[in-house]
């Protein structure tokens, strides 16, 4: 696909909303697979010190009007997450640190959830026929290319986000931006529509 025809695929795309998916888009999961490719050392020593950080998400605003837009924010999206977990504990934990681990990797939360739904339907302890793990399906080999080799703590809710997260933003930098190829970078499928076009649809019933 040209550089042009990705540009018509986006807005197009983005248009549609609650179109060719239906808006809740909730059929089988995608679950693809990175690829495991070289890395130069100041590209995994840069992954390496982006994911290694184990403290709990502390949310920082600059003032108390970015602060209750965002609890607006959770509990709009706590209302919408309700049919994939019941409990609003978790629903809050999940949402706090999703926005934390979106927001660091300088993603869009909206996207970030577009993702975990398409690729694991919001369950935590999901495998593929591939072996990714968890929300955001990483691949075990991200735990010892740039973590500390223990490929269970993907099933961990922040190591999970945070590994993907970082790795969707490693994606994007290594496409120059372009998040369709990004997208289809992190789901083994590049240059494919499908997976890009479930996850922007998705995309769109998580923006707050």
């Amino acid at each position: 696909m040209t550089q042009v025809g990705r540009r018509a695929w986006l807005a197009r795309t983005v248009a549609l909303g609650a179109g060719a998916f239906g808006g809740g888009w909730c059929g089988p999961v995608l679950a693809g697979r990175q690829a495991e490719e070289p890395l130069a050392d100041a590209v995994r020593t840069a992954l390496s010190a982006a994911v290694a950080r184990d403290a709990p998400p502390r949310l920082s605003f600059v003032s108390s009007e970015q602060r209750l837009a965002f609890l607006r924010w959770q509990g709009t999206l706590s209302e919408r997450l309700k049919r994939y977990k019941t409990e609003a504990h978790t629903r809050a934990e999940f949402l706090e640190t999703l926005w934390y681990e979106a927001s660091r990797a300088g993603l869009e939360p909206a996207l970030v959830l577009g993702l975990v739904q398409v690729e694991s339907g919001f369950r935590k302890y999901a495998i593929s026929s591939a072996g990714a793990r968890g929300y955001m399906q990483v691949m075990p080999f991200w735990a010892r290319l740039i973590g500390d080799g223990d490929a269970s703590r993907l099933f961990h809710l922040q190591t999970n986000l945070r590994f993907g997260c970082v790795i969707l933003r490693h994606y994007l930098d290594t496409e120059r931006g372009d998040l369709f190829l990004a997208l289809g970078r992190y789901n083994g499928s590049r240059g494919r529509a499908e997976y890009p076009n479930a996850v922007l649809s998705n995309r769109q019933r998580w923006i707050g």
